[in-house]
């Protein structure tokens, strides 16, 4: 389970040809990593080689360690907001500790093997929460898209755009048309070709337009300087036992987010090849990947879905491409860094404006606003919290409301009724089912009611309420569980309640068709003795043959504790 999928592919034999296309993908999207490493930096409040030593450092190890053939990692949009705030609050040097942290959590996620509570995550909730982030990262750009003469943007969302507004008289026409024109050539080159991206395309022209006409817009060097020509010495971030309580919160958003991003850009990445990818493996790269980053300068990393998907279109098929991917981007840093100075903090703007389009899935937002109301509620609570408040608070809100909205999903559809002459469902009346009561003669004094569905807390009052609702209180009381395929403790409880109200009217309660779920529960907590191991029916049948020998008194109403037959859940 914890052996790295490129020893596995190793194993399975490499081929020449396959290392050629592992090469060629590698190179390229180490080329497209570049402008996006920065961009993602600089939008998160930090200089942009710390982007590129992420990209460096987390994506090499990522891709070496991780448990996907063709997982691209380093830093993303999603962490553009957390790392933001982490900054503002806590400095680089409490985003590093944060960091560490989250990366020492990943490793004990994996290890525990929790790669496949992914399942769990909503699809409102991913969605709501990834369209949240596109809106921020996109309203994060406005300053450098229009050269807005602003000191400082504030954090806030409503706050940020009542700056821009209060300030779009600073408008800078040179900025402003800079990025429309990079804004252009990134949505129209794809017709000339689709083999060298757009955003490379941009980055390039860009810095070079700029530089020929003597543009007055800001730049990379204007605002941070010179970038370093190769990765910084090692440093273990050190910060006070205070501080490190203090980012517990936060390196725990970041695990989450690590972990929920990069296992989904491994599910792509498993549809586009075909591939399957260990959950608990990636866990544990992605974890040994997030502890590295910070200590060679770097911010949060985990998988990247638009580089990974690049990856694999170019010919990726192994892990060997992501190294490439890492290598590519570090001999660039060393040979070509003192370049990036040049470059036009509008062309990244409008880089990053593209993949916050990208990124909102406005396809999958307004697909789930057409469907049911708690799955847009859900999705409406996730992305609103996730703009207007905070990540972590949106995705804890959006999680809770959903399980309470599929719980009470599973308490509508919970049916618990008296099986009669007069209430017949449509494949009894058809013959469709040969366990139909239909078919049977039910005593008098025997009341027969039947629970579809799961026998839990959402439906606990309906069932302590059954007996009420019956005038005389019969003799025996049948109670058919054949479809109910789990019963939780307040379940259990609320028909521990109907037993002992059922002993105090005297009437004799059997348990019919009980699956094995349930059964355990009362064997482990001592109730099948109380409600006798004799009263737990296979099926109906025996159900009513029990009833019909207590009626006629050949086995007294509270009798010997004899084994009863294994339930066959009829």
């Amino acid at each position: 389970m914890f052996i790295p999928k490129l020893v596995v592919t190793l194993r399975e034999g490499y081929t020449r040809a396959q290392f050629t296309s592992d090469v060629v993908a590698g190179v390229i999207v180490g080329i497209v990593a570049l402008p996006l490493a920065m961009a993602f930096a600089i939008a998160s409040g930090v200089p942009p080689e710390r982007g590129l030593y992420t990209a460096i450092v987390a994506g090499f190890l990522i891709s070496a360690l991780g448990g996907s053939r063709v997982q691209i990692g380093g830093p993303t949009g999603a962490f553009v907001v957390i790392v933001g705030a982490i900054v503002h609050q806590y400095g680089y040097t409490g985003l590093a500790v944060a960091t560490f942290m989250a990366g020492l959590v990943l490793i004990g996620m994996g290890i525990a093997r929790l790669g496949g509570t992914i399942k769990f995550i909503p699809f409102p909730v991913t969605t709501g929460f990834t369209s949240g982030i596109a809106v921020i990262i996109f309203s994060s750009q406005i300053k450098d898209l229009l050269g807005l003469r602003m000191a400082e943007v504030p954090l806030e969302f409503v706050e940020k755009w009542e700056a821009y507004w209060a300030n779009l008289a600073t408008v800078s026409w040179p900025t402003a048309a800079l990025s429309a024109g990079c804004l252009a050539l990134i949505l129209l080159w794809p017709r000339v070709t689709r083999r060298i991206p757009g955003a490379v395309v941009v980055l390039v022209v860009a810095t070079a337009a700029s530089a020929a006409l003597g543009l007055p817009v800001e730049t990379i060097g204007s605002r941070f300087g010179q970038i370093p020509h190769g990765l910084p010495e090692p440093e273990v971030p050190a910060i006070g036992v205070t501080e490190v309580l203090d980012l517990v919160g936060p390196a725990l958003t970041i695990a989450m987010l690590a972990a929920i991003e990069s296992l989904l850009s491994a599910v792509v990445a498993d549809g586009m090849i075909g591939g399957r990818h260990k959950s608990n493996m990636e866990l544990v790269a992605q974890g040994v990947a997030n502890i590295a980053s910070p200590i060679f300068g770097g911010i949060p990393a985990t998988g990247a879905i638009a580089r990974t998907a690049t990856n694999v279109k170019n010919g990726a098929r192994t892990p060997v491409a992501g190294i490439v991917h890492a290598l590519t981007l570090l001999l660039i840093l060393v040979a070509f860094g003192g370049l990036a100075k040049y470059v036009p903090l509008a062309a990244l703007a409008a880089i990053l404006v593209v993949v916050s389009y990208n990124m909102s899935e406005w396809r999958s937002f307004r697909a789930l606003l057409r469907g049911p109301r708690s799955d847009v509620a859900v999705l409406l609570a996730t992305f609103g919290l996730t703009v207007l408040v905070d990540l972590t608070v949106a995705v804890a809100v959006g999680m809770v409301l959903a399980a309470f909205l599929f719980m009470k999903r599973m308490a509508d559809v919970t049916d618990i009724h008296a099986i009669t002459k007069e209430f017949r469902e449509a494949d009894d009346l058809n013959g469709a089912d040969p366990m139909s009561i239909e078919k049977r003669t039910v005593p008098k004094e025997v009341e027969v009611y039947e629970v579809n569905g799961p026998f839990f807390f959402g439906v606990a009052d309906r069932v302590k309420d059954i007996l009420s609702v019956i005038g005389t209180p019969p003799r025996v009381f049948i109670l058919r569980m054949r479809n109910v395929p789990a019963m939780d403790a307040t379940g259990m409880n609320a028909l521990m309640d109907l037993h002992a109200k059922c002993v105090r009217q005297g009437t004799t309660l059997i348990l019919s068709g009980i699956h094995a779920q349930p059964l355990v529960a009362l064997e482990k907590s001592g109730n099948v003795e109380r409600i006798g191991r004799e009263n737990l029916a296979a099926d109906i049948d025996a159900a009513l043959a029990r009833a019909r020998d207590i009626l006629e008194g050949r086995v007294p109403e509270v009798a010997a504790r004899a084994p009863a037959a294994a339930p066959t859940h009829r």
